[in-house]
């Protein structure tokens, strides 16, 4: 039975985007995965458990929280038999320009997909040799 899963995650850059679409998307029965950044929703489609969608997302390192689980819902139905209405075009305006600040941008990388695990690095230092005791 098709179903569609809707999850809250945290998805703050590309990587933790990919991560969770690399994850989710390897499950047998999904047929589509949509990811709204906005939201902060992913949103699976298709026939796989969706408790499996959930483990596969907590796997990826990302909290899921649920927000719904049901059917799909069904595509729109083309209007045939509207006709489209010939309206006369209205002339067009020059429309004010507003400046203002920029949309926000994506990060390539969040502090919590910066985290490395820990590497000690070791160099060898060489010891002077002590002079021979024997001569």
């Amino acid at each position: 039975m098709v179903q569609k899963t809707v999850l809250k995650v945290d998805v703050s850059c590309d990587k933790c985007k990919k991560k969770i679409l690399k994850a989710v998307s390897g499950l047998p029965g999904v047929e589509k995965v949509e990811i709204d950044e906005a939201k902060g929703t992913l949103s699976v489609t298709g026939d796989a458990d969706p408790y499996e969608v959930i483990m596969r997302s907590r796997k990826a390192g990302k909290f899921a929280e649920v927000v719904s689980i049901g059917p799909p819902p069904p595509p729109p139905k083309p209007d045939a038999a509207k006709k489209p209405e010939l309206k006369p075009k209205p002339q067009p305006q020059p429309e004010p320009q507003i400046y203002g600040p920029p949309p926000p941008i994506m990060p390539q990388v969040c502090p919590c997909c910066q985290r490395l695990p820990h590497v000690v690095h070791v160099t060898r230092t060489e010891e002077p040799t002590p002079q021979c005791s024997i001569l």
